[in-house]
Parts: structure tokens; C-alpha cells; sequence
């Protein structure tokens, strides 16, 4: 499942995970599961056809990532591996960077970060003159939709119902890379 929420030029999509991944960190080399969110540059594109024809819309490059991950066995509410990657090379994510709260209270952490638009980009190498003001502003009041989002989708994977294998990737067998989403 995927939500994405677009302001002007910047927006925030998110998305359920059930992932395997093929170079795991020690300690770590069990499926994943959880919920994706990336702060990305949205572009509108031009309209063709009429006044009433479907725009297009991309969803561009990725400024951060905050993923709310755990063993895929593990019991619900567990996110002993969540992290996030406070910045990306082209398409590639930074590190994972560790940080307590995001397995212990992870909502919050993630309310906080949020509402600080300009900590964040700062944190992601992102000049604050490449996004507007009104759009830092909107980002911050689409917070707490945003937080509520992802506490839904949250609910949903522990619950088994979303972030696990889909019946084609299950049906291919034990799987020594897999990456079950939109991000």
C-alpha cells in the first residue's frame, strides 16, 4: 500500500515493507517487515489534453528515509531494527543510523522530526533556498495526518495483513534477496 502526501515541490510518501535483504548486517540476516517513509521532491507535470485531463505526477528523488523495521518473526511491536537514513547519494540511502526511540517510541520520534522540516533537510544536505517556506510550512502541518498514517499502516502490518511476501514472491521459495513494496 502506498500513501503520499505532495505539497508544492516537496512531499512525503509511505509505504508498507516486507523486505530480505542479501547483504545484511550482522545479527540481521532474517526477513524484515514494517513501514517506509521517504521525504521526496514531488513534480507536477505538464497537462496534456484538456483543462480536465489526469496530470501527470512524480515522485522524485529522495531526501531521507525513516524505516520502522523488524524481524519478520518477530512478534508485533517489536521494531527492534528500525532506523533511518538521514540522507541518500543519487537513489542510494546514507548508512543506517540507530537511534533507541525509533524502536521504543517511534511516533514521536518521527512527530518531532517532522515538524522540524528545516532540521531535516539541514540534516540531509538539502539547501534550505532549494524548498520554499510555504512548503516547509506545509509539511509541518500535515504532520500529525502524516504520523496517523503511518501508526495505521503500522497496525495493519502487525496485525499480518500488510508488509509480508505476496502470494508470487512466497511461491518462488526461501528468497535471498526480496523487496515487497512501492519504496
Amino acid at each position: 500500500m502506498l500513501y503520499a502526501f505532495g505539497f508544492e515541490q516537496l512531499g512525503v510518501v509511505v509505504s508498507d515493507l516486507y523486505f530480505v535483504d542479501p547483504d545484511p548486517l550482522p545479527g540481521q540476516e532474517t526477513a524484515e517487515r514494517g513501514v517506509r517513509l521517504e521525504l521526496r521532491i514531488f513534480e507536477p507535470g505538464e497537462l496534456t489534453g484538456t483543462i480536465y485531463a489526469a496530470r501527470p505526477i512524480s515522485i522524485g528523488r529522495p531526501l531521507w528515509r525513516v524505516d520502522l523495521l523488524q524481524d519478520a518473526d518477530a512478534p508485533p511491536h517489536t521494531l527492534d531494527r528500525a532506523h533511518h537514513h538521514p540522507n541518500f547519494d543519487g537513489w542510494d540511502p546514507g548508512s543506517r543510523v540507530f537511534v533507541p526511540e525509533l524502536s521504543g517510541d517511534p511516533l514521536s520520534w518521527l512527530s518531532r522530526h517532522l515538524a522540524d522540516p528545516g532540521g531535516v533537510l539541514k540534516e540531509a544536505g538539502t539547501s534550505l533556498g532549494e524548498i520554499s517556506a510555504s512548503d516547509r510550512d506545509a509539511l509541518r502541518a500535515a504532520t500529525p495526518e502524516i504520523v496517523d498514517t503511518v501508526r495505521r499502516l503500522l497496525d495493519r502490518v502487525w496485525s499480518g495483513e500488510l508488509g509480508r511476501p505476496t502470494e508470487n514472491t512466497a511461491a518462488s521459495g526461501a528468497a535471498t534477496s526480496m523487496r515487497v513494496s512501492w519504496l
